[in-house]
């Protein structure tokens, strides 16, 4: 039975259309991942659910009651009080009960209590004990420490203002908060930007679990496979449904693709690419050893070059990388007596993707501020090999020159050996941007397009190394299908800090996992083959 109803949807922002004729029904369990390019009208859908933005035409209709919670990557708690506290808020019914429960117990023991005053107490009694059982009043306390604790809250965070906190960390509590209010419907804007692959492990349990309606909006294709069991893309102004997962509707979206007419040169390519990392991520979840084996053997085989390919091969003709790039050496690392990392030691050679992975503030950023060169190790030594150049992509977005145009930044920046103008522009025309993009100042730009634009400086810098922390971060999947193609066949190496998990199967080679204590550990594989080896161990 539905809950909310879309009736022929259609608006537009200044003449712009965002959503034309649309229709979108959600009952009262399902679990919806909403999916399209940055702009197409994702956070528009559910601003018009929770009536914040209205339909130039069509009707939304509500179920009457219906309790919605929403979640937004920009939703940040700004309280004066811990964080602890504002969660126990939440609880203001059952801790009411629990205060009447305690006055009935006292009254109870007093041993002037009459016959009908006892018989009164006792039934009041009974009737908090049943209100207690059907709100699960007794777990409130453990629901509050489990989320705080999955979430990364340590007691000392637990106990600062929330105003105190990190934009990151207020999100959390905010996420927090909303998950504890157990609404009938969750919307859930880019929920996992901030959280590390315990928090996310736990948020997909907690969503598997809910028994209302969620529509999901994030770039987190696992997550995303794990959680849901419809997806809805926003595409063309419309709503295209399919059911399943995100890998259903890769699938599906392949048979529906081939029989759509003028559409992107590329976009099939790209969903081949995203099929064959699921069948990929299956296989090493199933046999991980073989795995590894039979994608060396692939390795050798020589097979026909796709499109993409071609285009992104071509650009690095002229780039010469050495084998040996750096060597890092019992670097140590710590910030007021506490130990960041300790005694790590790793190498990194051409070919390389190295994936950074471990909990939110447990080292990764700060080893790649280290490798950056924006931060000094307490000891050890970062030997980069004598002519070898890194470029950060971070920095590179921070620093983009907003008045210059797409294609001049990218030629007159980027460029470090000798590649054609023409080939530059089919490289920028597989990042998705047009003949009419590339002259466009970059001000003007969205997000996402301002990541593709850095991303085009840092491949065709010449550099021999490219780092990235969290680059997926705030990108649609359809730009990160772009990122990915495009590193895939980048000849240098790849250091990249990610929560991403579907991001670091496609291209990681190597595994750097921080733990506890500040060690670091080295893995063969991508994350599915190190989790798949772990569940066999």
């Amino acid at each position: 039975m539905s809950v909310i109803r879309l009736q022929n949807i259609t608006k537009q922002y200044d003449q712009q259309l965002i959503l034309r004729e649309v229709f979108f029904r959600l009952d009262q369990s399902d679990r919806v991942g909403l999916i399209g390019k940055n702009g197409a009208g994702k956070t528009t859908l559910l601003k018009l659910i929770l009536k914040q933005e209205f339909p130039d035409d069509g009707t939304v209709e509500i179920d009457e009651g219906l309790r919605i919670g929403y979640f937004s990557q920009f939703t940040e708690l700004t309280d004066d009080v811990p964080i602890d506290r504002i969660l126990e808020s939440v609880f203001i019914e059952i801790q009411a009960t629990e205060r009447a429960l305690n006055e009935v117990g006292k009254q109870l023991e007093s041993p002037e209590l009459k016959p009908l005053e006892m018989e009164h107490a006792l039934t009041r009694q009974a009737a908090l004990l049943e209100n207690m059982d059907r709100k699960a009043g007794w777990t409130y306390r453990h629901r509050i420490d489990t989320a705080l604790s999955r979430l990364g809250f340590s007691d000392q965070y637990r106990s600062r203002p929330v105003g105190a906190l990190s934009g990151g960390w207020r999100n959390r509590a905010a996420l927090a908060k909303l998950l504890l209010e157990s609404p009938d419907v969750l919307l859930l804007d880019e929920p996992t930007n901030f959280l590390d692959l315990a928090g996310l492990a736990w948020l997909e349990s907690w969503l598997l679990d809910f028994s209302g309606g969620v529509i999901l909006v994030s770039h987190d294709r696992h997550f995303i496979d794990q959680v849901v069991n419809r997806v809805v893309e926003v595409e063309n102004y419309h709503l295209q449904e399919y059911k399943g997962n995100y890998s259903e509707y890769v699938r599906k979206k392949q048979i529906r693709f081939k029989n759509l007419e003028n559409q992107f040169e590329h976009e099939a390519t790209l969903l081949v690419l995203e099929s064959e990392a699921i069948e990929d991520r299956r296989a090493a979840r199933k046999n991980p050893s073989e795995h590894l084996k039979r994608k060396l053997a692939n390795i050798k085989k020589e097979k026909p070059a796709r499109p993409v390919e071609n285009i992104v091969t071509d650009i690095y003709q002229g780039l010469r990388v050495r084998d040996n790039l750096c060597l890092v050496e019992h670097l140590m690392k710590s910030y007021d007596s506490q130990v960041i990392m300790a005694d790590l030691s790793f190498s990194v050679h051409r070919g390389d993707r190295l994936a950074v992975i471990g909990p939110n503030g447990i080292g990764k950023s700060t080893l790649i501020r280290l490798l950056t060169e924006q931060e000094l190790p307490d000891s050890g030594m970062i030997k980069w090999a004598g002519g070898v150049e890194y470029i950060f992509f971070n920095q590179i977005i921070e620093e983009l020159d907003s008045n210059e145009s797409v294609t001049k930044y990218v030629n007159f920046r980027g460029m470090a050996f000798n590649t054609p103008r023409k080939q530059v522009n089919r490289f920028l025309a597989l990042l998705r941007f047009t003949d009419l993009d590339i002259y466009r100042q970059i001000k003007n730009l969205s997000g996402g397009e301002r990541a593709r634009v850095a991303l085009a400086v840092c491949l065709l810098s010449g550099a021999s190394v490219v780092i990235l922390d969290e680059p997926t971060n705030h990108l649609d999947v359809t730009t990160t299908q772009v990122m990915e193609a495009a590193l895939a066949h980048f000849p240098g190496a790849l250091i990249v800090a990610s929560h991403d998990r579907f991001f670091i199967d496609k291209l990681a080679n190597r595994l750097l996992v921080f733990e506890e204590g500040g060690r670091l550990r080295t893995v063969a594989g991508n994350w599915t083959t190190w989790q798949a080896s772990a569940d066999v161990d």
